[in-house]
């Protein structure tokens, strides 16, 4: 029998207070990731602002997103943690309706997904992407369609891990989808909040990332990235245009002056990388013609 010594070191703990599904009234713990005494060891930023993390000699590999998203075991409504008490009554009968859905949905991508034990990487994953279908039906007041884009963008994380991990499965194609409804989502939300329909100011966290927040300026930045490695490129005149759209932002996010030394370092060094980026592809473009 092992001893208490044997036992693997934890990562994660569960909350004392139970939290109560608003839609099925189920009762559960929620598990939080620990981060002190080594267990995260901060590696690169890469150029989407996710923070990788170094694998611990003691602790393994840990994954902070893996756990951010609260989820009902029972009905799996999945919700950013300061949504999940506090939506509608009309948005959580809409997500109410789309129970079963749900359930089909996430059955097509895991054999088995268990929500009332530790998560894996397969819990984390799909926890993203419930909340990605529980936001259809939620109202404007809340900002659905920024936070429809940062779930797209971190189950697209979530899932490229899975991808290398499971090469044999289909974990990089779903990435992928989750990459383009991230560009779709985080387009529209700036489109949305530019005209003034749905403002994204009262999200506590822009992200993308647990780590940082980079605020509405990430926000920009990462809608010029997806579109640059996302975006399509069968109609080259509406590409250049989306390109050069983002180009302007970038420069009057990020351009020379005293402004610019109030950003975040690593945001501005990745947003005139970006830039750089684009103005070569858009005078490419423009050589070839």
């Amino acid at each position: 029998m092992a001893s208490k010594d044997d036992k693997a070191p934890s990562i994660t703990f569960y909350t004392k207070e139970q939290t109560q599904c608003p839609i099925c009234n189920a009762k559960f713990k929620q598990e939080k990731v620990m981060s002190g005494g080594g267990r995260l060891i901060a590696g690169s930023l890469t150029d989407e602002l996710r923070r990788l993390y170094e694998p611990s000699a003691k602790f393994g590999e840990v994954l902070p997103l893996v756990y951010a998203m609260t989820v009902c075991p029972k009905c799996l409504y999945a919700a950013f943690p300061q949504d999940f008490c506090v939506l509608d009554k009309e948005s959580l009968n809409k997500i109410y309706d789309g129970m079963q859905d749900r359930f089909t949905s996430v059955k097509q991508l895991f054999s088995k997904i268990d929500y009332a034990g530790s998560r894996t990487l397969n819990e984390g994953a799909a926890s993203y992407y419930l909340a990605l279908l529980c936001y259809e039906s939620v109202d404007t007041k809340y900002s659905p369609h920024i936070k429809q884009g940062l779930c797209a963008l971190r189950g697209a994380w979530l899932f490229s891990d899975m991808g290398r991990k499971f090469p044999e499965e289909n974990y990089s194609y779903i990435a992928d989808l989750l990459y383009r409804k991230s560009l779709f989502y985080y387009r529209r939300a700036v489109e949305l909040e530019t005209s003034g329909q749905e403002m994204i100011a009262n999200l506590k966290s822009f992200g993308p990332d647990l780590d940082k927040n980079y605020g509405f300026d990430g926000v920009l930045y990462l809608a010029a990235l997806l579109e640059v490695k996302y975006g399509s490129r069968t109609d080259p005149e509406k590409r250049r245009e989306l390109l050069a759209y983002h180009r302007r932002s970038l420069a009057k996010m990020f351009g020379l002056g005293r402004s610019s030394r109030n950003k975040p370092g690593p945001l501005l060094e990745h947003a005139r990388n970006l830039y750089d980026s684009i103005v070569a592809e858009i005078n490419e473009d423009a050589e070839d013609e």
